[in-house]
């Protein structure tokens, strides 16, 4: 009798752990290819343009009359050196913490004493084209000289009333060769 039951159990525990593997697999409603290259190093960043602090200075809170108000712009250049041949275009992406209000603008770095309702947009050369947060600016050529980007930066009311304080923030940025 007790290896009628033990049969029994062992049968039972088998057909639970098929199941069990079943109920896993679900039906794919479609799928993502990721393509890509890797390239050498390059190019290089020129070394007046790789690290830089971008002053946007100091603007009254009561400039801002809304949201979407735009104040303090400064330009700022990335510039390439020794590319070679074999890439023609490329862009830059700056990343950083997105704002919760408009995630296409760049937070201000949290602490005490902080600005609110503003974040800071990077513009094209233009001055009226917002380059998103994590996402590419305007293809430029390249040479095998290089080649300069110039942005704007700006700060960007994300509501009606701008609060008083300190408004930094940080980005780092990408080549993206196209």
């Amino acid at each position: 009798m007790n290896n009628i039951m033990m049969n029994k159990t062992i049968i039972a525990l088998a057909i639970a752990a098929g199941s069990a593997l079943t109920s896993v697999a679900q039906a794919a409603d479609g799928k993502i290819n990721f393509t890509g290259t890797i390239t050498d190093s390059a190019y290089t960043v020129t070394t007046g343009t790789k690290t830089q602090t971008v002053n946007l200075g100091t603007i009254s809170s009561s400039g801002f009359d809304g949201a979407g108000a735009v104040s303090g712009a400064s330009r700022f250049s990335v510039a390439l050196e020794s590319c070679p041949g074999t890439v023609t275009t490329a862009s830059v992406v700056f990343d950083g913490q997105p704002d919760t209000n408009n995630t296409s603008l760049l937070a201000l770095t949290p602490g005490t004493g902080v600005a609110t309702s503003v974040g800071i947009g990077i513009y094209e050369e233009d001055s009226t084209t917002l380059i998103p947060v994590a996402t590419k600016s305007a293809e430029k050529d390249l040479s095998p000289a290089g080649a300069t980007f110039n942005f704007i930066a700006k700060y960007v009311a994300t509501d009606a009333a701008v609060g008083a304080g300190t408004a930094n923030a940080v980005s780092d940025f990408t080549i993206s060769y196209n």
